[in-house]
């Protein structure tokens, strides 16, 4: 009897499925009229799951995903060429809508991500690359096109209660090698005209800068002169012959010039 006993307890243990900590339970029942559709939602702790019952757990933490290698991503341009990319994603669920998911999508996390979030990222991406040129799709527009897909993906799921954080590009977009090499060089000869309009952008402000230098330095030295000759003229107008004579005779030290010959010169002084 305790040997029973003791191998029903272990049975009832076995039995007992765990809802760890960061995680909401929601245990479905798999038969009677409302299979699949009747549930309960379970908080942190241990219970029996008969069965007729599964448990499926849905962290409340942020989760991310890569879907990469086997996994990537196909899409086709407006060209219809065909480009694979990695794509990565990070996203968390609202607790207070786990019922909510799992009446939706009737799936475990890791179904609702690999199936369906997958499904709703590809369909983005197709729609949103759908008009545009490969060239578009694997350089300049590659920042724009996953925001486009973050955001059409974010709208989908919000109401549901799946909050996407990001959805973002891993490595570059996988193209074939043709015509990743004639992108390149493209890009190549575009950045090498950029550095040469620059560089002759460049030489034409210091070529400017040192005309206004020279034209600045021309016209300083034409108001100096041009004051010079204002004062010369103020200068000159004052003087007079009695001013002159003054003048020289302040300076004299009282000695006469000498000269050669008979006749001396005459001082007026008045």
């Amino acid at each position: 009897m305790k040997k029973f006993l003791a191998l029903f307890g272990l049975l009832l243990l076995a039995a007992c499925s765990t809802v760890p900590a960061g995680h909401v339970g929601i245990k479905v029942y798999l038969l009677g009229g409302e299979k699949g559709v009747d549930h309960e939602e379970l908080g942190v702790g241990r219970y029996w799951i008969g069965l007729n019952e599964e448990l499926y757990l849905f962290p409340t933490f942020m989760q991310n995903y890569e879907w990469k290698g086997e996994e990537s991503i196909s899409f086709q341009t407006v060209e219809g060429m065909t480009a694979k990319a990695d794509i990565g994603i990070s996203y968390q669920i609202d607790p207070a809508k786990v019922s909510t998911i799992s009446q939706t999508y009737r799936r475990g996390i890791d179904e609702i991500t690999d199936t369906f979030l997958r499904d709703m990222v590809r369909d983005a991406l197709v729609k949103a690359v759908s008009t545009k040129s490969i060239e578009y799709a694997y350089g300049a527009g590659k920042a724009e096109l996953i925001k486009v897909v973050e955001d059409d993906v974010r709208k989908q799921v919000a109401e549901v209660g799946i909050v996407v954080n990001k959805i973002y590009w891993i490595g570059e977009i996988q193209v074939p090698e043709e015509v990743r090499q004639s992108i390149n060089a493209k890009n190549a000869a575009t950045q090498k005209a950029q550095q040469r309009q620059n560089e002759v952008a460049q030489a034409k402000a210091e070529a400017d800068k040192k005309i206004e230098e020279a034209r600045g330095q021309a016209e300083s030295i034409l108001r100096v002169a041009e004051a010079q000759a204002k004062a010369n003229k103020l200068v000159a107008s004052s003087l007079t012959p009695e001013l002159v004579q003054y003048f020289g005779l302040e300076k004299w030290d009282g000695k006469l010039p000498t000269y050669t010959g008979s006749t001396l010169p005459m001082i007026t002084l008045k």
